[in-house]
């Protein structure tokens, strides 16, 4: 083949392939279930509220985990059985975090990192950001759970 002929075979090659249009690269799993909790900061606590407007602490992760394409018990008991044990150490962004307070049933948060967490609190409280160095959420820690996320 001539080096005309290879030059023009690459050019028309290269243009075939700029012209075919390319899709960006789709957030997995945990990252949409991050960013759907995320979006819901400021949102009202209220027990047993599960929708934008009112969310208790499960019902924000069961909303999160839906608007992300999956799945995930109603309840913070029943979140707490589901997907692998991991170390405090090794925490990371869509890990489900959970914690007991004195006086209160079993708590739940999304970690947004390895330090950060998105939670709804509590009554008179609004869904926000928190960090497990906080005295009271190093206290109040009881264990981390990976979701086995859909792909």
């Amino acid at each position: 083949m001539s080096p005309r002929i290879a030059a023009a075979a690459i050019a028309l090659s290269l243009a075939a392939c700029a012209a075919r249009p390319t899709r960006p690269p789709q957030p997995d799993a945990g990252t949409r279930f991050v960013a759907a909790a995320t979006a819901m900061l400021g949102q009202p606590y209220r027990y047993g509220g599960d929708a934008p407007g009112v969310f208790d602490c499960s019902g924000l992760a069961y909303f999160a985990a839906r608007q992300a394409g999956f799945a995930l018990p109603r309840t913070a008991e029943r979140q707490s059985k589901i997907g692998d044990p991991v170390a405090r150490a090794g925490i990371r962004a869509g890990d489900l975090i959970f914690m007991h307070f004195p006086h209160k049933e079993l708590h739940v948060g999304i970690a947004t990192d390895a330090v950060h967490f998105i939670h709804a609190p509590s009554s008179h409280e609004r869904v926000r950001i928190d960090s497990l160095k906080s005295r009271t959420y190093a206290r109040a820690y009881v264990d981390a759970r990976r979701i086995r996320f859909p792909r």
